[in-house]
């Protein structure tokens, strides 16, 4: 077996660390407790162990690729580095001013989420640019330079730069950072033009001060990682996940750091699309539940939605518009409170509410022992039955019934007059419908039609949840896939090296320019191309292309695929007829008589894909045996019943069994409520269906 053989997924997450090591072919998984204060030695702790379990030394080891949750919990902890703003005089309150959308259209009382950096930081310069990129003021070095001797006086950790118009232009911006390098060269510095050359100045500078603000944490914390790992005898290369499911390496991850917010989810939708081109599933309902967020993606046709925004750190739970837009490549995902370790509790109302706070790993769920005392969906999980005490997370950790039965009972049974399994009960309903509230939501605002999907389970907590989940959203199957409780990192070592380059130059299709669309998407391409082969030398690469089309009028474009490498004149007809397809399928009907534009063009560049055979469906053939019996509630029944237990690893193919039951494994627990059935397949996944009738 060569070095090469052998690779590592890596998973930070609020509460648990999630390691996949791959050796020959065979996954060998653990999780450990995050370590918030230090993140790396979570991860050295659970390399560890899972190279243990493979009998190799850290030295063995050919690759790691890693993801984390770093970067958000920065954001959205508001933790980050002392960050100046530089912009254009007369938009220093772009940023706080936002836009004239209402999140809540009817709340005198609204509370606007603080802008990430403070007026008092935010810094202006005498210049201008227009919409054309064209100079109209041009930037006086002088003045650069006498800001940067101020900036350097006063203790700034990171600068971020965001000038009017510079998507167009950058040349200003270019010359900001020069002259930092000469004075300052200690203090990094973000450009807009480079961390997000897009139209709309609100989410454009949001997203270079959210690049800026986390730039010095994530740089120190890989750098300590990678001499961590070293010291360890691992000194194999590292690269990062970045949030459009691609693989980077750590220079380029240091540089754009804002790239990394979702980095964790996407390597879960990476995993779900794998299982679902392996099943022949054209439309997937991804589904990942850790211990502080559930995470829900739609997959159509194999590939996961994806989009060149999104939002962090949401003031209002489920309200668009409430949170920090980020102008990035993203998997396209809703991302809510809603974990093992989400706290309960009992608002002015008399109702329980869950999430988004979470008990995260220090001191966690009150059924850990280490200090938690409020209730947690974990805790509701062991009052109802569906956790194991002496077997969670591999063993790892032993849960304390009667703690999770106090906690329960103290912070909610007492307010609401329950029993500790009543409140238990009420928890978990209100977290489950929390959870399918937001995928309801999310199919809608795509235009699916959630009941056709069939749903992938993974996350640790998301195969004990998932058969209710389908109940609420009128799902018929789902699927917890062999390594679910390590699932995204198991995503990680299926996700290509890929980079995608976005960038603004608006062309109406009356004046359609096929040289200038040329010369983008090769500048494009060559960009992109270029931070692939910083990580990979040599081998072929994928491209794919997308312009970004609206009517004249509208406040947003859709994004149409395109296939054509070199435009002529004569090719403005059919993107006009490849945007009216597109626009038909988002939303029924092309609009007649209305100018059509070209706003925005992307073009990832990415390392090709295996090819994934599917697998023969597997039907019930032979009962599963037994292994023994749990006292198990049921909430669509509402009462108490004696479940069969059965370990994963004892089922074969065929191998079938019939709710109530709890199927266990070292990092999760399946439960199939009555009406429910399990039947083992080929490749080691759970398939669990309803049954007839």
């Amino acid at each position: 077996m060569t070095r090469s053989t052998i690779r590592a997924g890596v998973d930070i997450g609020g509460t648990f660390t999630d390691i996949a090591l791959e050796v020959g072919g065979e996954i060998h998984s653990t999780k450990t407790l995050t370590t918030p204060e230090r993140p790396e030695e979570a991860i050295l702790a659970g390399l560890r162990q899972a190279a243990g379990l493979a009998d190799i030394a850290l030295a063995d080891i050919g690759v790691i690729i890693h993801g984390t949750t770093l970067a958000t919990n920065a954001l959205i902890e508001r933790s980050g580095a002392k960050t100046a703003l530089i912009t254009t005089q007369g938009f220093r309150d772009v940023i706080e001013m936002r836009t004239e959308n209402r999140f809540e259209q009817y709340d005198l009382n609204i509370t606007l989420p603080p802008p990430l950096i403070e007026r008092r930081h935010r810094l202006t310069v005498c210049e201008r640019v227009n919409a054309a990129g064209e100079v109209l003021i041009d930037l006086d070095r002088g003045e650069v330079e006498a800001l940067a001797d101020t900036i350097a006086r006063q203790a700034y950790e990171s600068i971020a730069v965001g000038l009017i118009h510079s998507y167009a232009n950058g040349v200003h911006e270019r010359m900001v950072r020069d002259v930092f390098r000469e004075r300052a060269p200690d203090i990094p510095v973000s450009i807009s033009c480079e961390v997000s050359p897009q139209v709309r100045e609100f989410e454009r500078f949001n997203t270079v001060c959210a690049n800026a603000y986390v730039k010095p944490l994530m740089g120190s914390y890989l750098g300590r990682l990678i001499e961590r790992l070293k010291a360890e005898g691992a000194t194999c290369p590292v690269y990062v996940i970045h949030s459009g499911g691609g693989i980077i390496d750590v220079e380029t991850a240091v540089q754009f750091p804002v790239r990394l917010i979702e980095s964790g989810p996407a390597g879960g939708a990476i995993f779900a699309t794998h299982i679902a081109a392996r099943y022949g599933f054209d439309k997937v309902l991804s589904y990942d539940m850790g211990g502080t967020t559930a995470k829900i993606c739609l997959i159509d046709d194999m590939r996961p939605r994806t989009a060149k925004t999104f939002e962090v750190a949401r003031t209002y739970r489920f309200k668009k518009g409430s949170g920090m837009p980020i102008s990035i490549p993203v998997i396209d995902m809703v991302e809510i409170g809603a974990g093992g370790g989400s706290i309960a509790s009992v608002d002015a109302m008399r109702q329980i509410r869950v999430g988004p706070e979470s008990a995260g790993s220090e001191p966690g769920p009150a059924c850990y022992g280490r200090g938690g005392g409020r209730p947690t969906v974990s805790d509701a999980d062991l009052v109802l039955g569906r956790l194991d005490p002496n077997n969670f997370a591999g063993g790892s950790i032993t849960l304390a019934p009667a703690a999770a039965a106090g906690a329960m009972q103290r912070d909610l049974g007492e307010a609401l007059g329950m029993d500790a399994a009543q409140a238990a009960y009420g928890l978990c309903e209100v977290v489950d419908e929390n959870m399918a509230n937001a995928a309801r939501v999310h199919a809608v605002e795509s235009g699916k039609d959630i009941g056709v999907y069939k749903m992938i389970a993974f996350g640790g907590a998301a195969p004990i949840h998932a058969a209710r989940l389908c109940q609420k959203l009128g799902i018929d199957e789902f699927l917890v896939p062999p390594g679910a409780g390590v699932g995204s990192a198991i995503g990680f070592l299926l996700a290509p090296f890929s980079f995608e380059a976005v960038r603004t130059d608006h062309m109406a299709m009356s004046r359609f320019d096929a040289p200038r669309i040329n010369r983008i998407i090769e500048e494009l391409t060559a960009e992109a191309d270029g931070f692939v082969r910083q990580t990979m030398e040599s081998g072929e690469l994928e491209r794919e292309c997308q312009v970004f089309m609206r009517y004249r009028g509208q406040g947003w474009e859709i994004p149409v695929d395109i296939e054509k490498t070199g435009f002529v004149p004569e090719d403005a007809t059919a993107l006009v007829e490849l945007f009216e397809e597109t626009y038909t399928r988002f939303f029924g009907r092309p609009i007649e008589g209305l100018e059509i534009e070209m706003v925005s063009w992307a073009v990832k560049v990415s390392s090709p894909t295996p090819p994934v055979d599917e697998i023969a469906h597997i039907e019930r053939g032979t009962d599963a045996a037994q292994a023994g019996e749990r006292h198990l509630f049921d909430v669509a029944t509402e009462r108490w019943a004696d479940a069969r237990t059965y370990e994963r690893g004892g089922l074969t193919p065929g191998h079938g069994l019939t709710g109530p039951a709890v199927i266990v494994e070292a990092e999760t627990a399946t439960v199939v409520p009555e009406g429910f059935e399990a039947i083992a397949q080929s490749d080691g996944c759970l398939r669990v269906r309803r049954t007839p009738g």
